[in-house]
């Protein structure tokens, strides 16, 4: 098969590990067995509102810098990738598919259900493609885990709970506060990792509720190149949200940019899933790799070899697999779909914790297929 030509729209600071992935890292790799997996884009160029990003970026990796406007209407490109900030995704998604091009979103696919949702009536009506990170669920620590689950080794799943409880991005990013706009906050930002995680394991969720709140009126950026400023905080930092899942199991999810340590750094497990015959602990939802451990009802706790391969930070990967789909017309993985679903599940959360009660959530998606137990070559 040839390659898919890709326009990265948005040269953030996400936007280094994207080109470096597509432009670099894969080209370098060999999955035996489908020799032609994650070598299979080719990236045309970049652009971004600060024309100086995009030639930076395009500098950097060897690409050609767009306008905006160019990358949207270039005729050789057939899937942007839309890196923009969180509260831009719906609005910058709409126009590649109303450009007539397939579209492929960092999370979350858009800060409203209403605006998620018109994303992929458009893709529909025009036979385009619509797919949303995160993908690292597709890592080799998450399909471990999912091979596990699904070979029975905790039995049948009953419970699972979930935690990112962390200080805040002011400690790292160098500009934090959007981070604590709409569409983002600890909730938006880091559960569609969580909760993409879960549905890959558990399946889709049926009915959620929650509380929430925001802890400071204003915080502080951290940096020593910013440190002192101050900027609004528009979001809930606190959120704890209840869920069940349309197989019946029974899960939360807390989620804080309050604490005083970094989130690898937590007390808490990330994930784990509570059997009839055992507990499965999953590693950060935010990475590719394990640990992954288990606990049957006759033994203690114990690591689990990965089945699967794909460690390092491989973001790209569910661009790739979306790529396939546009030659071959096959499902990819990390779709609109799956994105839809879970930023319903955390609208629904906020949605309860506001109204003090439960909210079903209407939408489902299906559970994404797993990956095959391929284990990558690095040439």
């Amino acid at each position: 098969m040839g390659k898919i030509t890709v326009g990265v729209l948005g040269c953030g600071v996400i936007s280094e590990i994207y080109l470096k992935n597509l432009k670099e890292r894969f080209r370098n790799i060999e999955v035996v067995g489908c020799a032609d997996a994650l070598r299979n884009i080719e990236v045309v160029g970049c652009a971004d509102a600060l024309p100086e990003k995009a030639r930076e970026r395009a500098t950097q990796f060897g690409v050609t810098a767009f306008t905006v406007d160019e990358l949207l209407a270039h005729p050789g490109i057939k899937i942007i990738l839309n890196l923009t900030i969180p509260a831009a995704h719906g609005e910058m998604s709409m126009k590649v598919l109303n450009a007539g091009k397939h579209v492929y979103s960092e999370k979350p696919l858009a800060t409203d259900t209403t605006r998620a949702k018109a994303i992929l009536d458009v893709a529909k009506s025009k036979g385009l493609l619509v797919g949303c990170a995160p993908d690292t669920f597709l890592g080799a620590g998450a399909q471990t885990g999912r091979k596990l689950l699904d070979d029975g080794w905790i039995g049948e799943p009953i419970g699972a709970t979930a935690y990112f409880l962390s200080r805040g991005p002011e400690y790292f990013h160098p500009n934090p506060a959007f981070l604590y706009q709409e569409g983002a906050g600890p909730l938006f930002d880091m559960g569609p990792y969580y909760l993409t995680a879960m549905i890959n394991l558990l399946g889709p969720v049926a009915k959620v509720g929650g509380f929430a709140r925001k802890i400071h009126a204003q915080k502080m950026k951290m940096r020593p190149d910013n440190y002192g400023q101050m900027f609004d905080v528009e979001v809930p930092t606190y959120v704890n949200g209840s869920m069940e899942f349309s197989s019946g199991v029974i899960g939360s999810l807390t989620t804080s940019f309050d604490l005083h340590y970094p989130y690898s750094e937590s007390p808490m497990p990330f994930i784990q899933i509570f059997g009839t015959e055992g507990t499965l602990t999953l590693p950060d939802p935010n990475k590719f790799d394990g640990p992954v451990m288990i606990r049957r009802s006759d033994g203690e706790n114990a690591a689990v070899p990965l089945t699967h391969g794909f460690t390092e930070n491989c973001r790209g990967m569910g661009l790739s697999d979306m790529a396939h789909a546009v030659e071959t017309g096959e499902k990819h993985r990390a779709s609109g779909a799956l994105a839809y679903h879970v930023l319903e599940v955390m609208s629904g959360i906020l949605d309860a914790a506001a109204a003090s009660t439960v909210k079903t959530i209407s939408g489902t998606c299906e559970r994404p297929a797993p990956l095959p137990r391929v284990l990558p070559t690095y040439l």
